[in-house]
């Protein structure tokens, strides 16, 4: 495979020239994020980035690669996913309303020929095949991944570099497999360069949505990161016949998986609405340690890269031996993770403190 060098150069421009006028456009239309208690920003952000690198993917795949049926899905699915999330940045949605959306443009992928097949055992690499069950078991897989980047947007330049490293080692995990396997197909293939142009394009993004941000994300960002994220793991490993190649995609999203999970968890002792948003994140930890934005999201990214090389070393050695990696990355992850206190903190969090002691004050 030739890697896909003009169509990157491309939407790393097309991203640095288009993110301003959207900028501009945001203001004109109302997508602005304006400061409250739950926010670390104090000024009012124009968002809606996630149309700025759609538009700069958009334009470098149209130009550049064959759209194919499967490159046409995600591009399709993509707009359903970047209209609701400007929606949202415009007017606001309920969120049952949003996962409704969510659901509509990963149900919108599937007669492209993107879904989940089969899943495998750990041990034995037995294939499950799911039948039926491979459209419901993909929808909650984009559906959960979108959900888990949009919880993570809360510092500048945080969901995207995120998705940035994730998409990157998308493309090195799928090449792995293709070399140890081989019989790549067309999907793998392209598969890697798309994930290339959109590590670009966000790349172009990030000029101006790292601290200080000059523009948010917003939902129409996050969403869409999520969405092609999830679709390009799909498209480049649901073929794969091992049990790592299923495991490998939540290896690479763990941040973003684990702080969605311990949000729900959170929220539920705390007897709060699960879609209720709370400063109870792991950043917000962060910064309640004392880290200063900057170095929060740069922490973060730490992370995030050695996770990305864990799931590179899982593709390299033996599924008994990733399996053992993968209990030990885990509990490794979750005794530094709890050093922030954010697991032990549960339902009290002073996200939630703050709050109620804020209520006792005006009553």
């Amino acid at each position: 495979m030739q890697i896909p060098v003009t169509a990157v150069i491309l939407a790393l421009a097309a991203a640095l020239l288009v993110t301003p006028l959207v900028r501009k456009w945001a203001f004109k239309c109302g997508a602005l994020d304006r400061p409250e208690q739950r926010k670390v920003h104090n000024r009012v952000m124009p968002r809606m980035g996630g149309l700025a690198i759609y538009i700069s993917f958009f334009t470098a795949v149209l130009l550049t690669r064959e759209i194919t049926l499967q490159v046409a899905g995600l591009l399709a699915g993509g707009f359903l996913i970047v209209l609701l999330g400007i929606f949202d940045d415009t007017r606001g949605v309920s969120p049952w309303v949003k996962l409704a959306g969510q659901a509509a443009a990963a149900c919108a992928v599937i007669p492209f020929g993107l879904k989940v097949q089969f899943l495998t055992s750990p041990f034995s690499n037995e294939l499950l095949t799911l039948g039926v069950l491979s459209i419901p078991v993909t929808v909650i897989w984009i559906v959960a991944v979108i959900n888990a980047v949009n919880l993570v947007d809360g510092l500048d330049g945080l969901a995207g570099g995120t998705s940035c490293i994730a998409a990157l080692t998308l493309a090195a995990v799928i090449w792995i497999e293709i070399s140890l396997n081989g019989g790549a197909t067309r999907g793998q293939w392209d598969a890697i360069a798309l994930a290339l142009i959109l590590a670009a394009a966000i790349l172009g993004f990030l000029r101006y949505n790292f601290y200080p941000a000059k523009i948010f994300l917003g939902d129409s960002g996050s969403m869409y990161l999520g969405f092609s994220v999830a679709v390009l793991a799909v498209m480049g490993l649901a073929k794969s016949a091992t049990f790592i190649s299923v495991i490998i995609p939540v290896v690479i999203l763990g941040i973003p998986f684990l702080d969605t999970t311990l949000a729900i968890a959170r929220r539920y002792y705390g007897h709060r609405p699960i879609f209720q948003a709370d400063k109870g994140h792991l950043h917000h930890r962060l910064i309640e340690m004392g880290l200063s934005h900057r170095r929060a999201v740069l922490c973060l990214y730490g992370v995030n890269i050695v996770l990305a090389l864990s799931a590179i070393i899982m593709t390299l050695i033996t599924p008994k031996q990733a399996a053992v990696f993968l209990v030990v990355l885990s509990t490794t992850v979750l005794v530094l993770v709890n050093k922030t206190g954010i697991i032990s903190a549960g339902g009290r969090h002073t996200g939630y403190l703050a709050e109620s002691e804020k209520q006792q004050r005006s009553s």
